[in-house]
């Protein structure tokens, strides 16, 4: 099971922008002051616009994994990205807490959000990431059954896809893994995250890092698997209101251009990466 690459690219980068706004204040962390809406607002206003222009300059087209939420409360900003031909996935109806949900719920929300997803859209998305980047016992089943291709969520591997398994815990013998999904899983990894490293939040995350810190931890993750991972993926996830900020948008094109300059690196969507995929 690999990744079969276009011809001459050695190494798939995928820069997934979690869109969120307003929605990860709300949904993930219950804040609905205006000072932290108002962080929501630069996102859209100030952070997608620079976001896109840097992707324009290099030629990259990312996955943009976009709340319902997002997409309803700053229509312009959204159709931007649409515009641009970014990749929409699926990201939630309001960055809702995954693992909180009981079945009924976390399936409600999934359909409400596919119905929105598919009338701003104009199609039903081909991915999902989870907001909280976890799931219940249930999720796997529910993207199985509304028919998502591919997940971006968990954190099995590094740099290679894999099928994800439910897995019964069991405490005085061996955990049990079920069969492998039909899914394909990106996986992904707080250290390849500018939000914990950089987004500060009072008595919760600690943020304002060095971004000289994050460019040289992003950097040996790419050099790494240029070097070992020969047809791998790198997936890096970044947030327009954190990433958006000017030091951040200075270390960010640093790393964009150290990347291009590489030859054989392939800036892709997810699914169009998911299309190489073969199951030998």
């Amino acid at each position: 099971m690999s990744l079969h690459l276009p011809e001459g690219k050695k190494l798939a980068v995928n820069i997934g922008a979690d869109f969120d706004a307003h929605s990860v204040w709300m949904g993930t962390f219950g804040l609905t002051s205006p000072s932290y809406l108002s962080r929501g607002e630069f996102g859209a206003e100030v952070g997608v616009p620079r976001l896109l222009a840097l992707f324009d300059r290099y030629g990259v087209t990312g996955t943009w994994c976009t709340p319902t939420h997002s997409m309803e409360t700053f229509p312009d900003a959204f159709n931007k990205i649409l515009e641009a031909g970014q990749e929409v996935a699926a990201h939630g109806c309001f960055h809702e807490g995954v693992p909180k949900l009981d079945h009924d719920e976390e399936r409600r929300l999934m359909e409400r959000q596919l119905e929105q997803h598919e009338a701003l859209v104009g199609k039903r998305p081909r991915g999902y990431r989870s907001p909280a980047w976890d799931f219940t016992e249930h999720t796997l089943a529910i993207l199985e059954e509304f028919g998502f291709e591919w997940d971006s969520s968990l954190m099995g591997r590094d740099f290679e896809p894999y099928h994800p398994r439910p897995v019964e815990v069991r405490w005085e013998e061996g955990s049990a893994f079920g069969d492998p999904s039909p899914l394909l899983e990106f996986p992904v990894s707080w250290y390849l995250d500018d939000f914990p490293a950089a987004e500060y939040i009072p008595g919760v995350n600690e943020g304002l890092g060095s971004t000289e810190v994050m460019f040289q931890r992003w950097r040996d993750h790419f050099d790494y698997a240029y070097e070992h991972v020969n047809g791998g993926v790198l997936a890096l996830t970044v947030h327009p209101q954190t990433i958006g900020r000017a030091h951040h948008m200075i270390m960010f094109e640093k790393l964009i251009d150290y990347m291009a300059g590489h030859e054989g690196t392939w800036f892709a969507p997810l699914s169009d990466i998911y299309d190489t995929w073969q199951d030998d």
